[in-house]
């Protein structure tokens, strides 16, 4: 007989067994030549290729920080993904990376946070995106794009630490995003990295975003408060400044190892000091599968403006022409290149154009989260965490309470074993079911969306209003009824989905016996 676990015991074993599971999946790599392979993709960044959106206090709707990014897999391979709590007590205090001879010892005073981890741990935790007690977010990584030239002046290193491992040894113990990057920037520095990455880090005044150089140099740029960052799997920092530390923050000696390697390609000091011509790349694959995504985001949020997706001028940050919502940024993580030749369900363009570019929402997200911490409210409201599993387009954005010991099951208990009891596999199930008709189901979809984020936005007002006049508020319970909501909402949409694609399949007839 099979003794289903207590949720929240279920929750632990992502870290009380990370050890054993660590040391499991190294074994089984060594016996398994498939898996080496497999690992050596993931190690070196062909696996998870995403898009970030970053929007400051006062380019939003209600000056909070958002931070935001699709995590996706490699083509073939779809990576299911958990929300989880990681209590103080589950942190290890020692870490061992499973992709890498990596280890560490770790501080013995962290902080409860929440991550999205993966939901089979074969290949390490790979938390990705979460809030912390403090109400300090991670989002890690983004992975981008260098050049030989950074490479030859300070290789990669195979031992080093990358997006497997950065959550971990940096969300639960730290109070500002300025103290997240100066702690990522001293372990980069000591022990490397095997990929190049970029991280997201904030809180309630400010968001960081950090780019890895090479091996072990790294720079971080604050994002302005009124504008909006996009960044597809690039290096896109196009600007940076040496002696303003309240804006800019760096390896110690990263000016002296671009003069030494001789990496700067502006012509004069006076242009200022562009990073994307010194540690990014221009290639062919960047103006197919990267550019055009930070184009398609700023035709939406600035759509006076007109650009070329295949440029390589595209500002790493612009100010919007209105404020953003977490319905923009859901939208753009979701877009296909709408109202354009390039979108692959559309009837603009021809069979060429619609498979020029790699789509933002594209088919194998394994999770996007958005990061929301607001300003003026109480410790335990402040950052909300938004999360969707797999491909955006079809799917919807449910807000949680992170300041919480559990996480509803919906969300919490995937498994490698397709359930519609799972939130992540109802919605795999969903996209691959209406893929084939999409125009047939976006009705659908586009209801599904607005109604969901209603009760979200519904459930958010009502709880700040209810703190407001000294009510008790149960944030768990709020996160469940939350989730039961969205579960419900969410078999419905796919018994419509079926239905409908039932109806649609090739070898239907209209007359009946």
């Amino acid at each position: 007989m099979h003794r289903k676990m207590p949720e929240a015991a279920e929750q632990r074993l992502w870290c009380l067994s990370n050890a054993e599971l660590m040391n499991k999946a190294k074994l089984f790599r060594i016996k398994k030549k498939d898996r080496r392979e497999e690992i050596f993709m993931r190690q070196k960044g062909i696996q998870d290729s995403c898009t970030t959106i970053l929007v400051g206090k006062k380019a939003s709707y209600d000056g909070s920080t958002i931070v935001a990014r699709t995590e996706d897999s490699q083509n073939g391979v779809f990576t299911p993904k958990k929300f989880v709590v990681v209590e103080p007590k589950d942190q290890p205090r020692h870490y061992q990376s499973v992709l890498t001879s990596f280890e560490m010892d770790l501080p013995d005073n962290p902080v409860r946070y929440t991550a999205v981890p993966d939901a089979v741990p074969k290949d390490g935790i790979w938390g990705a995106a979460g809030i912390n007690s403090y109400n300090v977010a991670v989002s890690a990584t983004e992975t981008i794009t260098t050049n030989s030239r950074v490479l030859g002046a300070d290789p990669l290193v195979e031992s080093g630490i990358s997006e497997e491992d950065i959550l971990t040894l940096v969300l639960p113990y730290i109070k500002t995003a300025r103290e997240g990057i100066l702690r990522l920037g001293k372990i980069l520095e000591e022990y490397g990295t095997y990929e190049s990455n970029g991280i997201a880090i904030s809180d309630v005044n400010e968001i960081w975003w950090l780019e890895t150089i090479g091996g072990h140099h790294w720079m971080a740029r604050r994002v302005p408060d009124d504008a909006y960052v996009t960044n597809p799997n690039q290096l896109g920092s196009d600007y940076f400044e040496f002696d303003n530390p309240e804006h800019f923050l760096c390896h110690p000696n990263l000016k002296s190892f671009i003069e030494e390697n001789h990496l700067n390609l502006n012509y004069s000091d006076d242009e200022g000091f562009n990073p994307r011509y010194a540690f990014g790349s221009q290639k062919d694959k960047d103006r197919h599968y990267n550019t055009p995504r930070a184009w398609d985001i700023q035709r939406f949020l600035n759509p006076e403006v007109e650009q070329d997706p295949r440029s390589f001028f595209i500002p790493w940050c612009r100010k919007p022409y209105r404020k953003i919502t977490i319905e923009d940024v859901k939208y753009v993580l979701s877009s296909h290149y709408q109202d354009s030749p390039y979108d692959p369900y559309g009837a603009e363009g021809d069979c060429h154009s619609r498979r020029a570019f790699r789509t933002i929402g594209i088919n194998r997200t394994s999770q996007t989260a958005i990061l929301q911490l607001r300003p003026n409210q109480p410790q335990e409201t402040a950052g909300i965490q938004w999360l969707s599993y797999g491909s955006m387009p079809y799917n919807t954005a449910v807000p949680f309470f992170t300041q919480v010991s559990t996480t509803p099951a919906y969300f919490a208990n995937t498994t490698d074993k397709v359930s519609t009891d799972s939130f992540y596999w109802a919605n795999r199930l969903i996209a691959g079911l209406a893929d084939a008709h999409f125009s047939s189901h976006v009705g659908d979809l586009d209801d599904y969306q607005e109604k969901t984020m209603a009760w979200g936005h519904e459930m958010i007002g009502r709880v700040d209003r209810a703190l407001a006049k000294g009510e008790a508020v149960g944030f768990e319970a709020e996160n469940q009824a939350m989730s039961d909501k969205v579960q419900e909402a969410t078999d419905q949409l796919l018994e419509k989905v079926l239905l409908d694609a039932s109806n649609l399949m090739t070898n239907h007839f209209s007359l009946s016996d």
